[in-house]
């Protein structure tokens, strides 16, 4: 009897503390959501000054308006059709070029390796927006400003893309290289049929980036490129929020078209990335 009351005692203080401690991971998680959830209130409001007083924070009916008038305005598939042909291209460049450079910095042993790889992890201290005029000039010197190369070119590879990529390739058994030189593999067959195909939650990881970084970029793009038919999403938005200030519903709409994409690559890679996230660090 004893035993019972004490086993139930244990069991409701386990529940006691297991309720506490998904009430506070929801409300972390509601806070956390908190400019999202308002962003989407505010789509849904027809036509409001969301800083008004008192501030509306909360939609007082459903209403899509925003959303038709905005998709009717800005012409959302030219611009959805130029961010994913830019995405797509960064996406391939860093993975063939991130891949194809940490490979012999992992499995490789030549002379200066170390040196070279804490040369590459020294440059990212290195503020990205230091190097755009040098970007700007270099891409204009090879005339592909105002192209969809010009826009991926100055960060078709990432220090950090190799990093991850390097700390894959070491958590590869180095068997799987020696079988295949014992079945007369060249180095390059090995890296693309035997290697790459196992360190695919790294290369999901550096796709799920690379997404989201060509996506949301919206600086590079206005500065390269002279034709605003050419835009990406995010670079068109700047503009309508530049003409359509006043109109917090039509920007809010715009700026929710533009996430969802992205919460969708997510959705569907998420579990690829937090696989690559620990290979690496355990690498």
């Amino acid at each position: 009897m004893l035993n019972t009351t004490s086993r139930s005692f244990k069991q409701l203080k386990n529940g006691v503390r297991y309720s506490v401690i998904y009430l506070l991971l929801i409300l972390l998680a509601l806070f956390m959501m908190g400019p999202f959830l308002w962003l989407l209130s505010v789509s849904l409001m027809p036509g409001r000054n969301v800083f008004s007083s008192p501030p509306a924070i909360l939609p007082t009916f459903i209403d899509f308006d925003n959303y038709v008038q905005v998709w009717q305005f800005m012409s959302f598939p030219r611009y959805i059709t130029n961010t994913v042909i830019i995405a797509g291209l960064g996406v391939v460049f860093n993975v063939l070029l991130a891949s194809t450079t940490a490979y012999p910095l992992a499995v490789f042993h030549f002379k200066g390796r170390n040196f070279v790889f804490t040369l590459l992890i020294a440059t990212m201290v290195i503020p990205s927006s230091t190097a755009m005029i040098v970007h700007y000039l270099t891409i204009q010197a090879f005339h592909l400003g105002n192209s969809y190369l010009g826009v991926v070119l100055p960060a078709a590879v990432s220090v950090f893309n190799i990093f991850l990529m390097r700390q894959t390739f070491l958590g590869i058994p180095s068997d799987i290289r020696d079988s295949g030189k014992m079945d007369g593999a060249s180095e390059l067959r090995i890296f693309w049929q035997l290697v790459l195909p196992l360190v695919k939650p790294g290369i999901a990881v550096i796709v799920l980036l690379e997404v989201m970084a060509f996506w949301n970029n919206f600086l590079w793009p206005i500065v390269i490129l002279d034709d605003p038919e050419k835009y990406p999403l995010a670079a068109a938005l700047t503009y309508l929020n530049g003409q359509f200030s006043y109109n917090f519903g039509w920007i809010a709409a715009g700026t929710m078209i533009s996430v969802i994409p992205i919460i969708v690559v997510f959705l569907f890679t998420q579990k690829y990335y937090m696989e690559g996230i620990a290979g690496a660090i355990k690498g």
